[in-house]
């Protein structure tokens, strides 16, 4: 009997992983064997330092054919998805040898039009670059603090100030105009206009939750001593306004949809429009140190269409 490995990942290479598949599509040792060019004893005794090393028993030989057993079966799955897998890493370490990052992070506000960072997306990778992209949804000072803390490599949608946060760059992406809007049977939405402050504290307001991992982060649009609603992101505060749950303001574009089919109503408000400057931002390198999916990125937010689209969904 071979003497048993105690770690079975030195019997578990690739090698080992395709001679047990070779075995299952042939269906007996003495085919596999020949396929591989190898004796059948020397294929018998891999084998069973394989089932050695697991502890489990990976074909059974009660008959002539080599019969998988259930975890025989399970190896075999797992095989085919490590190769494949091994595979890939190869050719995306190949690829980053060339300039590209392994993985880059997007710290995306939630006001930003998923459609269209989506979009962005599918004509990134259309490229096939190595490059794997990673998405985070955050809110308000949470979308700064994730590239200041090194989780992501490019803030879109930056609202608040950047000006004395050394080493960042920071490009403007737009302005958004912010409409007040309340469901049709809310008591709001029949009020004479404009509606003041006093009156507006006496309702709830739905409002956002800052996303920053320490510290209160901001609110935006709450006034002081009024009850909050304080959801997720913009699609639950976007229902929780339908439901007249609450009052509060949208992006003008977002509500737009809404208003035209009378699900909300904009009220006009004493204090002045509401506009918010966002910005997009990454860590300050030079040119020549920027991977090449950093550059593909920016390249795209120069684009005065693409910002555009970015925050009124064009």
């Amino acid at each position: 009997m071979p003497t048993p490995l105690s770690n079975p990942r030195d019997v578990l290479t690739p090698d080992a992983l395709a001679m047990v598949q070779r075995i299952a599509a042939s269906g007996s040792f003495a085919a596999a064997a020949r396929a591989l060019g190898m004796v059948p004893s020397a294929l018998t005794y891999r084998v069973r330092q394989i089932e050695e090393a697991l502890d489990v028993l990976l074909f059974d030989r009660s008959t002539r054919q080599a019969r998988l057993t259930e975890a025989g079966h399970e190896l075999v799955r797992e095989a085919g998805r490590l190769l494949t897998e091994l595979d890939g890493v190869t050719h995306r370490v190949r690829r980053v040898a060339t300039g590209w990052e392994p993985q880059l992070t997007l710290s995306v506000d939630t006001v930003i039009d998923r459609k269209v960072i989506m979009e962005l997306c599918e004509a990134f990778y259309a490229e096939s670059p190595p490059t794997r992209i990673r998405l985070r949804q955050e809110v308000l000072t949470g979308t700064l603090e994730r590239l200041l803390v090194g989780q992501a490599d490019v803030a879109i949608g930056v609202g608040v100030e950047t000006s004395t946060v050394p080493g960042i760059q920071v490009a403007p992406l737009g302005s958004l105009r912010f409409a007040f809007v309340a469901a049709p049977g809310h008591p709001l939405a029949q009020a004479r206009e404009p509606l003041s402050s006093e009156l507006i504290r006496q309702y709830r307001s739905v409002a956002i939750a800052d996303s920053v991992s320490s510290g209160g982060g901001v609110t935006i649009g709450v006034l002081p001593a009024q009850d909050v609603f304080t959801v997720p992101d913009m699609p639950a505060k976007i229902e929780a306004q339908l439901r007249g749950l609450g009052v509060g303001f949208l992006p003008a574009c977002v509500a737009a949809p809404y208003l035209t089919d009378g699900r909300l109503v904009e009220k006009r408000v004493e204090h002045s429009e509401r506009r918010i400057h966002l910005h997009y931002a990454w860590r300050k390198t030079s040119v020549a140190a920027r991977g090449k999916a950093l550059q593909w990125w920016l390249a795209r937010l120069e684009s005065p269409a693409t910002r555009r689209a970015l925050l009124h969904g064009e």
